[in-house]
């Protein structure tokens, strides 16, 4: 399948996330880059990371002499059941974990600059593709990686964890931009500190962040005392790959879901990383935290905690009718069960994931309530009564109906239209219809137009976003926030390009291009990478100027000069 068609196939709301990959873009030093990274990666990885890792580099279409197409990439997926798109930078955390949950890697599109070879501030195609992709022929890393995807689409995320989103990717484009002002990144740190500063409450979606943090990104597998590197992140970032060794800075401990509690820095390495005993036990710690997510508990707590969030949330009852909106109050009775629900503003009623015919957020438009529990004299849920049943007790499609629950909630109208699905009545709609509590206070008034009652007796799950999301879209791309493309020098894109040909056997190393290398090294002292590439031409002519001019350029970056003469 070509990348047209993989975007084709994906559900529409994903579609405007996903770019072209245009591989010319890539500039000849961008593929010295990755040759230099996948190069060292490689070599000290073989050792280090977890076996799977080189195998699973040659089976997902990942090479180390080129930055790797994404048609390529699919071609290789596709036989493990798994397909890749192109991004550009950070994507909302829940449309990241809903491709995830769709087996769909997200491959950011950019290629780090060498400037910033050792860490990039934001992703980039080697920690995305190099990183992320090789463990997806171990079936149970997959499987596990797709269950966090479908767990983590369902958790509660704050107003302020949008916010924090967008300031780190607006930060993260700023620092990846070599002609922003200190300044610009001065204000962006600034305003980053002070979001997280405010932000001191930690939702499911931030602590489901810290467990994707400390196992898919920075993850060890084996024992405490002997183990391999697994965590994409550390598989792919030259610094880290050799620093998460040693154990006298790094602690290591044993992975439990306590992780989700030690909170990280992206702009540091990590204090303290967590050994997982296996894929299963991924799995383990995963499933123990979603047990504690609102998602699966549901009632009036998670009620509260979708209220407390401010943002889009989708309630369901017991009957599958699913509540969209921003959730802003809930009823209870003494034993804390909820008997009412509340949103406010634009609100979808949905049943298996799709939109209710008229009932999508321009109908509801102002928000939605509705009771929750049974009827006073109904031996059953309501939403298991037949029409002719519903006649027995008075209730009649227009006539007028006084429907009683246990809770106190009285709703009283005409009734105009029942909507069932599955032999199930899942909507009462009624005209010129009061709805009361206990005490008498009025929750729905007759001059507020049509009452659109949901029916069913519990709320079994609370969880972020919307049921309907073809129908209804919360997170859209802000193309204003694009990573920009710089100019580029195109007499030294063309010396690179010209010693890769000779590497590879494509160009002759003449007395011309001899000399015109030579010319280069004078008059780009700062481009350690091309002479670097030149080094690797073996051309004794070539060698001690090189070393000449690599020494300056070694003494002012330590760590280069570790790496490559260790």
């Amino acid at each position: 399948m070509t990348q047209q068609d993989i975007v084709a196939s994906l559900p529409a709301h994903l579609r405007p996330f996903v770019k072209i990959q245009e591989y010319c873009r890539y500039t000849p030093r961008d593929q010295a880059v990755w040759r230099f990274v996948m190069r060292h990666l490689s070599g000290h990885l073989a050792d280090t990371a977890h076996p799977v890792y080189m195998e699973g580099l040659q089976r997902t279409g990942i090479a180390l002499d080129h930055i790797p197409s994404i048609d390529e990439m699919n071609s290789c997926l596709a036989q493990l059941g798994w397909r890749a798109v192109v991004v550009d930078g950070f994507i909302p955390p829940a449309i990241f974990m809903e491709f995830q949950a769709l087996k769909v890697l997200v491959i950011a599109i950019d290629m780090r600059s060498v400037e910033q070879i050792f860490y990039t501030p934001a992703p980039d195609i080697v920690h995305e593709s190099a990183g992320h992709a090789p463990f997806i022929v171990d079936i149970d890393y997959a499987e596990f990686l797709q269950r966090f995807g479908e767990i983590g689409m369902k958790a509660i995320a704050t107003q302020a964890d949008m916010e924090v989103y967008e300031a780190i990717r607006h930060l993260s484009i700023l620092k990846g931009c070599a002609s922003s002002s200190a300044e610009d990144i001065e204000q962006a740190e600034a305003e980053l500190q002070r979001l997280d500063a405010a932000n001191t409450e930690s939702s499911e979606a931030s602590l489901l962040t810290r467990l994707h943090w400390w196992t898919v990104e920075y993850g060890l597998v084996g024992e405490v005392d002997d183990y391999r590197i697994f965590g994409a992140g550390l598989l792919s970032s030259l610094g880290e790959s050799r620093h998460c060794l040693d154990d006298d800075q790094v602690r290591k401990l044993p992975l439990t879901v306590n992780a989700v509690s030690q909170p990280y820095d992206i702009t540091r390495q990590q204090p303290q990383l967590f050994v997982t005993k296996s894929c299963k036990h991924l799995s383990q710690v995963l499933e123990e935290f979603a047990a504690s997510m609102c998602f699966r508990r549901g009632g009036a707590q998670s009620l509260r905690t979708a209220i407390a969030a401010g943002s889009v949330c989708t309630a369901q009852y017991d009957t599958g009718t699913q509540v969209s909106g921003v959730i802003s109050d809930v009823l209870v009775d003494a034993v804390d069960n909820a008997i009412y629900l509340q949103t406010t503003g634009p609100t979808q009623l949905a049943w298996d994931n799709r939109e209710i015919f008229g009932h999508g957020a321009d109908h509801h438009a102002q928000g939605f309530g509705s009771p929750v529990g049974y009827l006073k004299d109904f031996s059953r849920c309501l939403s298991h009564y037949t029409i002719d049943e519903l006649k027995a007790h008075n209730i009649v499609i227009g006539e007028r109906a006084k429907l009683e629950y246990l809770s106190g909630i009285t709703v009283e109208g005409c009734l105009k239209h029942v909507f069932r699905q599955e032999q199930r009545n899942l909507i009462l709609s009624f005209e010129d219809c009061r709805v009361t509590d206990l005490s008498g206070k009025v929750l729905f008034d007759p001059s507020w137009g049509t009452y659109d009652m949901a029916v069913g007796s519990r709320i079994v799950s609370v969880y972020g976003g919307v049921a309907d999301r073809e129908k209804l879209q919360l997170y859209k791309p802000t193309p204003t926030t694009e990573t920009p493309q710089l100019a580029q020098d195109a007499q030294l894109m063309a010396l690179y390009a010209t010693v890769d040909e000779i590497n590879r056997g494509t160009q002759a190393l003449t007395a011309k291009s001899r000399e015109q290398l030579l010319h280069a090294i004078e008059a780009y002292p700062e481009e350690w990478l091309l002479m670097l590439e030149m080094l690797s031409l073996g051309d004794e002519n070539l060698e001690q100027p090189l070393r000449n001019a690599l020494a300056p350029c070694l003494n002012a970056q330590p760590d280069l000069a570790a790496l490559i003469e260790g």
